[in-house]
């Protein structure tokens, strides 16, 4: 995964908060993925074997981030032993991810067995042509329309409770999965195989099942209630920070009198309230925070020692400082006596004197009561909970950002995430040990999100390592990957000699040491304007960009689009023999960019999307992918359409590894308990190798091959630059 998750974070939240609260009165639209009239009529050929499903089984592990480098390198220092077994005998290879190598479009390649161009995903973030606006590639929110229909007649939308000012909508929002095409497990259930979906990135909402064989939670693209990648909340009485230098949450200033703390926990917006009438009638206007419903929570410091209660909703927590608490549920009011919203939420007490802190994690969905779809049926999750307890739901739980902003130290995030890995390890104890037939997929989050976080903790060279801070957590990550060694032995003990066994990664993993501004190289260069008067500091969202004389811009952290006629709104350069022209030309100049403080290159390959994709969706990606070289990321500002003063900068964040480069700088890693014999192995081989498994051809759309068969090298596959096998 990436940072960029921080770019999207509040793109979601305004649209999806209005469905979420309108989830009482309207149900979620859980989609098909988008389906074309021919990938829906292949999918329907595909029927049960006239003797029932095979005995196969295959038991599949998603460690996101697991690099190849590091592995190979610890499986020779003999740290790694269940994952050597099955290397010494033919089943390992390097694994090469999409381009671009993020998560969102890697577990959509893997899903799917296609690249972007069938399935639509390009980025975290995308861009709307026609407004250039930015929206988030995995889900799209909308709120309830304005207008329903009763008895075939047209109808405002809602109706109003007298002398209030609540309003109920007739029909309700819709959260919609934005990736397009067929997910493999869609194909075994046509063929009768029942499957576990756990967490796979890419699937929120999770695909509904028309015959309940399919078992499924959505995992990275779920938002919290507020309909965000997580926002926190920190309560101080110490300073506060400046809310432009914190991304993912909010700091709230507190006092103690009488040795109590007051405060309040915010959940969505309350979109049942009409705010338009009550502004016109009060001649107020009424700010987003304002419109957000609140549970307050009281906090009672003990006045000799290091310990707290805090009550909420007739809960009581005890807290001593440095402690996380268990699970909180609580709900949100929408309308009195009528409508609520339900959320999980953890407190963690950092300190009490002489400055009081203590944090609140973003409010997860409750998966015994949701307010948007994370599983499928939705009585998973309440069957999950129960077996479990509460877990975290939200897609990407280790809170980076709290890191980010100094809420915690190393200490604080190591052990929050050490909470995130033990609830997903307790998930996959229990699904394994359940597991007797069909296909079980786990996905698990820790390595990626704690490489992006800890790298420069073993990274002396790294522009924010401090080693006051850093060098105790020197062997963290190498301990995090042999405890996943420990994951596949269970999955080896587990396997008979009907099960297939297969380890993957969606990409490894490369320190990012410097950013690179593309829009002020565009700006530099001349292919990007800015309207008169506009300086390049204060272009946000590409707004104040001149679209008459614009060429060219970047959106997302690999992405660089053409000002399109005929595509963008304001587009100026002619399709055809033009733009393939302005394409060359801008990636033959990428290419040749040389960073000035130590003479690399900052890019090694401006891959072109029209050689490097296949499928109804070419028309709507970058024109360039960017391949960032060994060390190099595409910057924050950039991505979120702005001109930063610089070319390159130092990165000096916590988020200190990263792989948003060319992907054949971050090679993933694929494992399996038999030969591997194709090789150069991408990720969209993996779904005709599943269906391979079951009996089943693969399907017409996917571009890859089976890895257990194939001898040569899929389409578009570039090996130069992958490491050799062990």
């Amino acid at each position: 995964m990436t940072d960029g998750h921080g770019l999207a974070r509040w793109i979601l939240a305004a649209a999806l908060a209005c469905a979420l609260a309108a989830g009482g009165c309207g149900s979620g639209d859980l989609g098909d993925g988008l389906l074309t009239d021919a990938e829906r009529a292949e999918l329907e050929a595909v029927k049960p074997p006239a003797g029932g499903p095979p005995a196969k089984k295959m038991i599949i592990l998603g460690i996101d981030g697991m690099d190849h480098g590091i592995a190979w390198r610890m499986m020779a220092e003999g740290k790694l032993p269940h994952f050597k077994a099955l290397a010494d005998a033919g089943g390992a290879k390097p694994l090469l991810s999409s381009m671009p190598p993020q998560s969102p479009v890697a577990w959509s390649n893997f899903i799917t067995g296609a690249d972007p161009g069938v399935h639509g995903i390009f980025d975290f973030v995308h861009r709307k042509p026609d407004t250039y606006f930015p929206y988030l590639s995995i889900s799209s929110a909308e709120p309830a329309p304005e207008k329903a229909r009763v008895l075939g007649i047209p109808v405002r939308n809602s109706i109003r409770v007298p002398f209030t000012d609540y309003a109920f909508p007739i029909s309700g929002g819709t959260v919609e999965n934005l990736r397009r095409g067929v997910a493999f497990w869609q194909v075994l259930e046509r063929a009768g195989i029942p499957c576990v979906i756990f967490g796979v990135p890419s699937n929120f909402p999770p695909i509904r099942s028309d015959t309940g064989l399919v078992r499924s939670i959505s995992g990275m693209g779920t938002p919290d209630i507020l309909g965000t990648y997580g926002t926190f909340s920190y309560y101080t009485t110490g300073p506060l920070k400046d809310p432009d230098d914190v991304s993912g949450g909010y700091f709230y200033p507190v006092t103690i009198e009488d040795d109590t703390v007051l405060g309040e926990l915010y959940g969505p917006p309350n979109d049942f309230l009409d705010y338009d009438r009550i502004e016109q009638r009060t001649g107020v206007p009424i700010p987003y925070q304002s419109r957000k419903t609140t549970v307050p929570f009281v906090v009672h410091v003990d006045p000799e020692n290091p310990v707290v209660r805090i009550e909420v909703q007739d809960q009581e927590v005890i807290l001593t400082e440095g402690e996380f608490s268990d699970w909180v549920e609580v709900e949100f009011q929408m309308v009195p006596h009528l409508v609520k919203v339900g959320g999980i939420v953890k407190f963690f007490l950092k300190s009490v004197r002489p400055e009081f802190g203590l944090y609140a994690s973003p409010i997860d969905i409750n998966p015994r009561n949701q307010a948007l779809p994370i599983t499928d049926p939705p009585g998973y999750g309440p069957e999950l909970a129960e077996a479990l307890g509460l877990f975290y739901t939200q897609g990407m739980a280790e809170d980076t950002k709290a890191l980010e902003s100094g809420v915690f130290g190393n200490r604080e995030f190591v052990a929050q995430a050490s909470i995130v890995y033990d609830e997903r390890f307790a998930a996959y104890q229990l699904e394994l040990e359940r597991f007797e037939k069909g296909l079980l997929y786990m996905y698990f989050s820790s390595l990626d999100q704690c490489q992006h976080a800890m790298w420069r903790c073993m990274d002396p060279a790294h522009p924010a390592y401090d080693a006051d801070e850093d060098e105790a957590y020197a062997e963290y990550l190498e301990n995090l990957y042999m405890r996943f060694d420990g994951i596949l032995g269970m999955a080896m003990e587990k396997a008979d000699e009907n099960t297939t066994v297969i380890v993957l990664s969606d990409h490894g993993f490369a320190p990012w040491y410097r950013s690179f501004h593309l829009n002020r190289w565009l700006y530099d260069e001349g292919y990007l304007v800015l309207d008169p008067g506009v300086r390049p500091d204060q272009v946000e969202w590409l707004m104040g960009v001149d679209w008459s004389r614009t060429r060219a811009y970047g959106f997302g952290i690999n992405g660089l689009y053409l000002n399109l006629a005929g595509r963008e709104g304001e587009g100026i350069v002619t399709p055809g023999r033009e733009a393939d022209a302005l394409v060359d030309e801008i990636a033959a100049k990428l290419e040749t960019i040389v960073d000035p403080e130590g003479g690399e290159r900052v890019i090694s390959n401006a891959y072109k999307t029209r050689d490097l994709y296949h499928g109804p969706c070419v028309k709507d990606a970058p024109d360039i992918a960017v391949g960032y070289a060994w060390g190099y990321r595409g910057s924050d500002t950039s991505s979120t359409g702005k001109i930063d003063v610089r070319l390159l900068d130092d990165n000096t964040k916590k988020w200190s590894g990263d792989h948003c480069a060319d992907y054949r700088h971050v090679v993933g890693v694929l494992f399996a308990n038999k030969p591997i014999t194709l090789w150069s192995p991408a990720l969209y081989d993996l779904a005709p190798s599943i269906l391979e498994e079951f009996g089943i051809p693969k399907m017409s759309w996917m571009v890859g091959q089976s890895v257990f068969q194939g001898q040569g090298s899929g389409p578009v596959r570039q090996p130069a630059g992958v490491p050799a096998e062990p």
